[in-house]
């Protein structure tokens, strides 16, 4: 006879192949059709909200794998969120205006477009790549409100930007002013800080002599006689900013000497450099020297020297003031800093605060980079190419002591990846250290509000603080015409704001509202001044910094503190927000600028958290780039292996630092899911037979059942913990584990005899059903935010087979309108967990033996052999409790129970003399010899024909 077919061997349609290229599109249009984000939605209601605020994007390429790490993490959130109890609605959003699509236009269209078709074509163009971004996204299996996202070009959204800044204006944060503002060539624009980035550049540095002019109070400052020429020495990586040099920065406390040099150079004979300095410094110059006196800074503040060009042009015949300044250093150079004030924030700081006015700083180069006609000698040159002009010139007016190549870290666009500069310009900024109403200034609220703010990674938040410790004022204009406008009337001469501009503001965001940002282009003067006031004033054509888009979203998305930005989705989202998420890099962009705006606008923060993840490197730890060849593309890990790898990548890599992509690690992920597939494919096999009807009650499980359900209920504690703190690589392990080793090779292990020999109907069955039906509740529902594919393919399995009651509603269609299973047990049982830990140390032992036994030839199957334990007392009396059982739950085909003579205990495996069972494969003593069922044992007819076997343990 054929025993095979009277096993209660199982099937299940949820298939070990998963085919996840192939079949995770179908969900996803399934997902579309039954409107699952709406019915997710439904379920939620009543709940405590959730609201992580999504990060906008950048409307411009395909996605890549940094937009996947951050819209799987945020989806994972979402999810476990809602399945914790929350209403956590997720509304992505997106960034359009600024320059990277501006570039695009012109690139396509050419630099001489209108404003107005410019802005037309900007935002077709954004719409476009919102619609691509958006099915890359999909593809993710995020679920999200897709139909009704927030896009910072919304018409209602750019009116909103208009209120916020208004807002500001209001509480007295802007002003306009003259400053060094980071500045791109290329952009011909400025730059925030968030959009520069830092590559390696090899430069010119220069010392440069500026020579004595007062000798006799050089004399009397170094207590010396017999000054006849010398110079003050300065050194610098910029040459072409000489021209527009204007002072000389020293340390008030640093002490300076005066040398002795060997130059043949009469200028040179004699200099004042840093004491600290002198010895490096004629080394470098080949210089020969001894200091003849030494003085401190401070006794040179307000002496002059003559400028190096002096001789060659009146333009450059002016004296070089020296001022004091605290920031003037001896890590380099000579202790002494040539200061162009157009062209440095410290300089520009300082000449400031020794009482010059805007007006006296020297700008000489345009927005392109070309110094202007009015400079005389280097008129119509790239500050590039009027490098080595100036060189040669210096030298040959004796003022050049050395030049050498120096390469350093320096300033460049992210956009174009070339070098900028800081250049004087007029711009609008947020003053950082302007008080507000409660005598606070912005940025001691933002450093106060980031000691109130949780932060994942903690190392996040000093980060923050120094970056906001150390910016200077928030340069909000931009040059741009793709941009929410500055909707100003200034007076043409004072450019001083329209005094009824707070009003103006309010009607020209009502139009912008209906309109977009195209009404400002409609707009005139006329239409709010009268004709009389029309003469004085002009339309302001500055765009607002894009930072400022995404920074205020807060408000014009969410609503803000008290809901006074009129926000698009104030029903469903809460101020502050719960968490923002997003890259490391964000610490100085849109974390920044969320923050600075919102302690502008209401005095703390807008989120509670903050969550950053590192960028994506390939498996040598390598940046990815095309010239490299080793960037791997989200759509095609898609298409070959499936996005629920690509989720699960993400979920099991510590996104606190870079996270690591290759082949070998996507193989390895691969394996990794197809072992949580396969014990998922086994629950729902061998639990296909069962419903509700067949359910046993808790007290009648058999005691490894009960400690399963304790086991499992444990391990969804800990999940849940990982969940709520972020930690998804730990939590992705522990699935694993529980997977592999809770389940797979223990508890499941055991089961099998259980399932598949025993009476179908059988308590012994049953019990073991039960406890699956939890153990697979459990586990789907805590996979679905990681692997939400998989899980709701094989929730929708588990409907189909009637294991749950469905009842007629529609939450039933997705496995996200569950809530993560409860599973019920007794408190008092609590001991089981020790006393079966206990027996899975002596599991292993035995597991260890059979290992040994096996490769020794002695045996094939664990079910050939029989086993002595020799048991402590400790061991003895656990073992005694399951005695009948154990040897189901070591999985051989006996055990025998003796007590050992140490207190360690031992295990000894023997080959069994028995023969083996055709049905149940134990080797038994009490095999039927005659009639149909020969050659199986007792405990198989008893389960076959009679009352089904006695046991109660396992």
């Amino acid at each position: 006879m054929d025993y095979k077919n009277t096993l209660n061997l199982l099937d299940t349609s949820f298939p070990m192949r998963a085919n996840l290229p192939q079949r995770e599109p179908l969900w996803i249009k399934e997902w579309e059709e039954n409107h699952i984000y709406e019915i997710i939605r439904k379920s939620c209601e009543g709940r405590p909200k959730f609201t992580l605020h999504d990060g906008p994007p950048y409307a411009n390429g395909s996605i890549h794998l940094g937009h996947s790490v951050n819209k799987i993490l945020k989806d994972i959130i979402i999810k476990s969120k809602t399945m914790s109890g929350y209403d956590a609605n997720y509304i992505p959003g997106w960034d359009c205006h600024g320059m990277p699509i501006e570039i695009q236009i012109e690139k396509k269209y050419g630099k001489n477009l209108s404003t107005r078709e410019l802005q037309n074509k900007s935002r077709s163009y954004a719409k476009i790549q919102i619609e691509n971004q958006k099915q890359g996204f999909k593809r993710l299996g995020i679920i999200a409100n897709w139909n009704n996202p927030y896009l910072t070009m919304d018409f209602k959204n750019e009116a909103n930007e208009i209120r916020v800044l208004k807002r500001i204006i209001e509480h007295g944060f802007v002003f306009r002013g003259l400053k060094p503002v980071n500045w791109c060539f290329d952009c011909k624009s400025t730059l925030a800080d968030a959009e520069i980035e830092y590559y390696d550049k090899n430069d010119t540095a220069i010392y440069v002599s500026f020579n004595f002019i007062n000798k006799i109070e050089l004399e009397n400052i170094f207590n010396v006689s017999g000054i006849e020429k010398g110079s003050i020495v300065i050194w610098t990586t910029t040459p072409w900013t000489i021209p527009s040099n204007q002072c000389i920065n020293i340390h008030p406390e640093i002490e300076y000497a005066l040398v002795c040099t060997n130059s043949k150079v009469a200028s040179q004979a004699m200099i004042i450099i840093a004491k600290d300095r002198v010895s490096s410094f004629l080394k470098e110059t080949n210089l020969n020297g001894n200091i003849l006196s030494t003085t401190q800074g401070k006794n040179l503040k307000n002496q002059v020297f003559l400028h190096p060009l002096a001789e060659l042009n009146n333009f450059y015949n002016r004296k070089t003031p020296v001022l004091l300044a605290d920031y003037v250093t001896l890590e380099s150079g000579t202790g002494v800093v040539h200061s162009a004030p157009a062209h440095g924030i410290e300089d520009f700081n300082t000449f400031k605060e020794n009482g010059f006015h805007d007006s006296e700083i020297l700008n000489l180069i345009n927005e392109e980079g070309y110094f202007l006609d009015c400079v005389p000698l280097f008129k119509g040159l790239s500050i590039w190419e009027a490098n080595k002009n100036i060189i040669e010139i210096l030298l040959s007016v004796n003022n050049l002591l050395k030049s050498e190549s120096y390469n350093h870290s320096y300033m460049h666009c992210w956009r174009h990846k070339t070098p900028i500069i800081l250049r004087t310009a007029y711009q609008w900024f947020a003053g950082m250290d302007i008080k507000s109403e409660n005598n606070t200034t912005v940025r001691e609220t933002a450093l106060s509000s980031i000691d109130e703010t949780i932060f994942y990674p903690s190392w996040g938040k000093d980060r923050l603080k120094s970056m906001i410790s150390n910016r200077p004022d928030w340069t909000l204009s931009r040059q741009r015409q793709w941009g929410v406008p500055m909707p100003f009337f200034l007076h043409k001469e004072t450019k001083e704001l329209h005094p009824n501009t707070i009003y103006f503001m309010e009607l020209i965001a009502n139009r912008i509202e209906k309109g977009g940002i195209e009404e400002w282009q409609n707009i005139t003067v006329n239409d709010f001044l009268t004709e009389e006031e029309s003469k004085f004033y002009e339309k302001n054509s500055d765009t607002l910094d894009v930072w400022f888009d995404s920074g205020s979203t807060h408000a014009t998305v969410i609503g803000g503190k008290s809901k006074d930005i009129n926000g698009t989705h104030l029903n469903e989202l809460s101020w502050p927000v719960d968490l923002y998420l997003e890259g490391s890099d964000q610490h100085r962009g849109w974390f920044h600028s969320s923050l600075l705006t919102s302690c502008m606008l209401y005095g703390k923060a807008p989120y509670k958290s903050l969550l950053t993840h590192g960028f994506v490197v390939d498996g040598e730890g390598k940046k990815m780039s095309k010239s490299l060849g080793n960037v791997i593309s989200p759509q095609k890990i898609c298409d070959s292996l499936g996005a629920e790898i690509l989720r699960l990548w993400v979920a099991n890599t510590d996104y606190s630092g870079e996270l690591s992509i290759s082949k070998e690690i996507l193989d390895r992920v691969v394996e990794s899911y197809r072992r949580i597939r396969n014990t998922i494919r086994f629950l729902l096999s061998n639990i296909s037979d069962f419903n509700l009807n067949n359910h046993v009650d808790y007290s009648n499980l058999f005691e490894i059942d009960k400690y399963a359900l304790i086991m499992t209920n444990n391990f969804q504690k800990e999940i849940r913990v990982y969940y709520e703190k972020y930690e998804f690589h730990k939590a992705i392990s522990k699935i694993q584990k529980f997977c592999s080793e809770d389940l797979g090779a223990f508890y499941l292990d055991i089961l099998k005899d259980r399932l598949y020999t025993t009476a179908i109907n059988s308590l012994a069955r049953r019990s073991a059903q039960t406890a699956l039906l939890e153990i697979t509740q459990t586990l789907l529902k805590i996979i679905a935010p990681i692997l939400s594919f998989t899980a709701e393919e094989a929730w929708r399995e588990l409907l189909n087979s009637n294991n749950i009651d469905l009842k007629e509603n529609s939450f039933k269609k997705t496995i996200f309108t569950e809530l993560f299973h409860e599973i019920k047990t007794l408190e008092s049982d609590n001991y089981l967990c020790e006393k079966w830990l206990q027996i899975r140390t002596i599991k292993d032992l035995t597991q260890k033996k059979l290992e040994e036994t096996r490769k020794n030839n002695e045996i094939g199957s664990s079910l050939q052999a029989e086993v002595e334990i020799y048991a402590n007392n400790h061991d003895r009396k656990i073992l005694d409790s399951i005695k009948n059982d154990l040897h189901f739950v070591l999985i051989v085909s006996k055990c025998t129970i003796f007590d050992s003579k140490t207190q360690e205990t031992e295990v000894i495996v023997k080959s069994s003399n028995n023969k083996k069972c055709q049905r149940c494969w134990h080797w038994r003593d009490d095999l039927c010899t005659y009639n149909e069922y020969e050659n199986i044992c007792k405990r198989c007819i008893e389960n076959l024909f009679k009352n089904g076997e006695n046991r109660s343990k396992a």
